[in-house]
């Protein structure tokens, strides 16, 4: 199948690209446009580019998107990679996830040297397989401990919380 995203891959871009060819369709074939291209206009699947059909949404990066629609999130290590594409990804964040700004200063340096994006998809895959490493170790480690995972609130909503009670 065909799969359109924007031209001058980055962090979200390469990312969604690998989990399409590791855990969606293995044959998939990538095609790169411009950014202000019709995603309705394209012949395929579009992905991380205004109204694709699969990007941001409710604060979710278009990976998140992908491993939540096509049924991937009971995979516990590509739930922690989405999280640290979005912090990667999304400024101002890169604050939460410790592994966010190292990722997001790789796929800058692979965005700086490399003008073909097929080029940094066939770079940045392995990239990815180690991510995907890491968070299946992390993810495991957190469940032999018994750990379970805080939930995050944002400081206003705990200080409304907060208020709300008092």
């Amino acid at each position: 199948m065909r799969w359109v995203t924007r031209a001058n891959l980055h962090v979200d871009r390469t990312a969604c690209a690998w989990l399409i060819r590791r855990f969606v369709d293995p044959e998939a074939e990538f095609v790169f446009v411009n950014p202000g291209t019709d995603p309705s206009s394209l012949d395929g699947h579009t992905f991380d580019m205004r109204g694709a059909e699969y990007t941001h949404v409710e604060g979710h990066c278009s990976f998140e998107t992908i491993v939540l629609r096509r049924g991937l999130d009971a995979d516990a290590a590509l739930v922690e990679i989405g999280r640290i594409i979005r912090e990667a990804d999304v400024l101002p964040r890169r604050t939460r996830w410790p592994e966010a700004a190292g990722l997001d200063a790789l796929m800058r340096g692979f965005q700086l040297s490399l003008p073909d994006d097929y080029e940094k998809l066939r770079l940045t895959g392995p990239v990815y397989d180690a991510l995907y490493a890491y968070c299946r170790e992390k993810v495991a480690n957190r469940a032999e401990k018994g750990q379970t995972p805080r939930p995050q609130l944002r400081l206003s909503r705990r200080l409304r919380d907060h208020l709300d009670n008092s």
